[in-house]
């Protein structure tokens, strides 16, 4: 049993509050112990994070802050096989998935804010003035100051970083509240900040529940500048409301129920690899999955017989096996949420058309295992349809023609992504501007160019970050007019 601490201060410390276990998903067993911080430890770590701006950390150079994002990523590389253990414990996830993304990119995510921060520019302005003599008019970039980094549990590492290195490479102290479910990478990056010199109250992590608990004694501090928050909607929305006591900016990316479009002119065999990727990566336990599939109808049955297929290949088992290629859900609750959808959409009469119920998985029958499952049948209306799931399953519709095709897409209240597939470079272009989304794919998924703005649009969040963007948010302009 490992029992996770808080790190307030650059030391590890023990929660005042209530303990939960920390299971492993692929059996249900405990392997690890959290104990909620209290609300004066929030109150501490959030002290600690004040202090450190106005010491040591305040009074590096760009250059200095830099040298040190690349060595927290040549950190995490170093201890690559821990941070990847943890993740997996934590997760369920298999090897194959979260030795190629989670950690990578976790430690790549400090090297590109890291470059981004230091090409980073402002504007200016020589302005007339009525002597004649004129103004000049320039910005200054200063930290935002105490940010609240609220992280989900589906990519715990990756989505953590993708906050943290940004927020830190802007000059500014964080709080990281990880998920209950998903402890471990969060506390052990702690370690690898002292190793490599940060100074302490830099990043400081605080465990716990939400409402009533750790979540909302940080999103509630009056002295945290800005929240970041990666998870569902609901969430999202309380969160707001705690901001807007103290005006304190928020960036949101929240839920969605993404649709992808495949034309009759696509390419099958790159639509069916990329959709089934997009349906079932990470159990389906992806912001970006699509969960609704609209197909043109002259080659529906097609696709959805090759999406069945695609389902029913998954093999689930040991997530350090290699050749495991699909792992639990989260969690025994999650789980319950899932398996309810799957029953709502047989009792309305969907057709099956693969997976729908619970896997026989002999050895791991105490874990959270559920079957990718594919659907047809079902009306706009249903909820199996307009509700964000986060499993591995979706509905497939057909279409005629691409009006058709973007209203359905469209009729949702969320606009996180989409996935189109065509041959067509006019039809492409066409759809993808008329998507109500932050992200639009064509003929690919997943495919991240992390200088680029990434947000959701309507129920799916607020703000963008991603290159500049991120750096927008976690500083703030000050312009200076000096009369010459």
């Amino acid at each position: 049993m490992t029992e996770y601490r808080n790190f307030i201060d650059g030391v590890f410390v023990r929660g005042d509050e209530d303990s939960f276990a920390n299971r492993f998903p692929t059996t249900g067993e405990a392997i690890g112990e959290v104990r909620a911080a209290s609300r004066a430890q929030v109150d501490a770590a959030v002290g600690a994070a004040r202090a450190a701006l106005k010491g040591p950390w305040g009074k590096l150079s760009i250059p200095d802050r830099v040298g040190l994002l690349r060595k927290l990523a040549d950190g995490i590389s170093a201890r690559c096989d821990e941070f990847l253990s943890a993740e997996i414990r934590d997760t369920g996830k298999p090897i194959s998935i979260a030795s190629h993304i989670d950690i990578p990119r976790g430690a790549a995510n400090f090297n590109v804010f890291a470059d981004q921060v230091q090409t980073l520019s402002t504007e200016s302005f020589s302005m007339p003035t009525p002597d004649g003599a004129g103004a000049l008019n320039y910005a200054v970039r200063t930290p935002r100051g105490v940010i609240a980094v609220i992280c989900p549990w589906n990519l715990p590492l990756l989505l953590m970083t993708w906050k943290v290195a940004p927020a830190l490479a802007c000059g500014n102290t964080v709080v990281v509240k990880p998920s209950e479910e998903t402890p471990a990478t969060a506390t052990l990056l702690g370690e690898v900040m002292n190793a490599v010199g940060i100074p302490a109250s830099v990043y400081n992590v605080v465990h716990g529940l939400g409402p009533g608990s750790t979540g909302e004694f940080l999103t509630t501090h009056p002295d945290v500048d800005g929240i970041t928050f990666t998870g569902e909607t609901a969430t999202g929305e309380k969160i707001m409301s705690a901001a807007a006591r103290g005006v304190r900016p928020v960036s949101l990316e929240l839920g969605g129920k993404n649709a992808g479009i495949v034309f009759d002119d696509a390419d099958f065999e790159k639509t069916m690899e990329g959709i089934g990727r997009a349906c079932f990566a990470n159990t389906g336990q992806v912001c970006l999955g699509t969960e609704r599939l609209y197909v043109q109808r002259g080659i529906f049955e097609r696709v959805a017989d090759g999406l069945a297929q695609k389902a029913r290949g998954y093999r689930l088992g040991d997530p350090f096996d290699k050749a495991t290629t699909m792992g639990p859900v989260i969690s025994e609750e999650h789980r319950r949420k899932v398996l309810r959808y799957y029953d709502r959409a047989k009792s309305e009469g969907a057709e099956v058309l693969a997976g729908g119920g619970i896997p026989d998985m002999q050895g791991y029958e105490g874990g959270y295992w559920v079957e990718p499952t594919v659907w047809a049948g079902l009306p706009p209306d249903s909820g199996v349809v307009t509700d964000e799931i986060f499993g591995p399953c979706t509905h497939l519709t057909p279409f005629d023609d691409d009006e058709e095709a973007i209203a359905l897409a469209n009729g949702s209240p969320y606009g996180l992504a989409t996935t189109i597939w065509t041959e067509s470079l006019n039809r492409a272009h066409r759809t993808a501007a008329a998507i109500e989304v932050g992200i639009t794919w064509v003929n690919c998924w997943f495919l991240r160019d992390l200088r680029t703005p990434f947000g959701g649009s309507k129920r799916s969040g607020i703000g963008r970050e991603g290159g500049v963007h991120s750096m927008e948010f976690y500083s703030e302009l000050r312009n200076v007019c000096v009369k010459l």
